[in-house]
């Protein structure tokens, strides 16, 4: 998923079963869930809420919503704001935040992360998003600062209550913190 950093279990699986690759493979926070549904996917790292049926999902950690804005704008001089600071504010929407805005707000078309950092480098208004996908996308010429009266964004993973592959339970095993010498494998 977009701003997700899974290279510390990669590597953990790499380790412990070095001639069984493991595939990563970008997805789109609009695309989570169709992937583990259809199979495409054994697992993924999911922007939360998702609707569990069918699946088995654990929360892993929390990340702080942040708005990004152009180098110039006001929002750089801050250390963080809270969201009446940006009421006035043209809100571009990347698929990514989990957040939603006001009606007023929602005059803008939503697109992908990167488009809305880009727009927002152009001055064209301010996006919020969670703190990796802004650090996925830094720039020189953008800011980013916490905003401190939204809440966090959760990170889980996801995967098919039928899918009793033993690959998958290993993996969710070393992301759970399963040693290698765990009697559960």
């Amino acid at each position: 998923m977009t701003g997700a950093t899974p290279d510390k279990w990669a590597g953990i699986w790499r380790q412990r079963h070095p001639r069984d690759p493991l595939e990563l493979v970008p997805v789109e926070q609009d695309e989570q869930e169709v992937g583990v549904r259809d199979g495409s996917l054994d697992v993924c790292l999911v922007r939360l809420p998702i609707d569990r049926d069918g699946l088995h999902c654990i929360p892993l950690y929390d990340e702080v919503a942040v708005v990004v804005a152009g180098a110039e704008h006001l929002v750089s001089i801050a250390t963080d704001v809270v969201l009446a600071d940006l009421d006035d504010e043209q809100l571009v929407l990347p698929h990514v935040s989990g957040w939603r805005p006001s009606a007023a707000q929602l005059d803008w078309p939503t697109m992908t992360a990167r488009e809305a950092v880009e727009t927002v480098a152009a001055g064209t208004g301010v996006a919020i998003v969670p703190m990796s996908v802004a650090r996925l996308y830094t720039r020189k010429d953008v800011v980013h600062r916490p905003v401190t009266d939204l809440p966090p964004t959760q990170v889980g993973l996801a995967w098919r209550i039928d899918n009793d592959d033993p690959r998958v339970q290993t993996f969710i095993g070393i992301v759970r913190g399963r040693t290698e010498r765990s009697s559960r494998g």
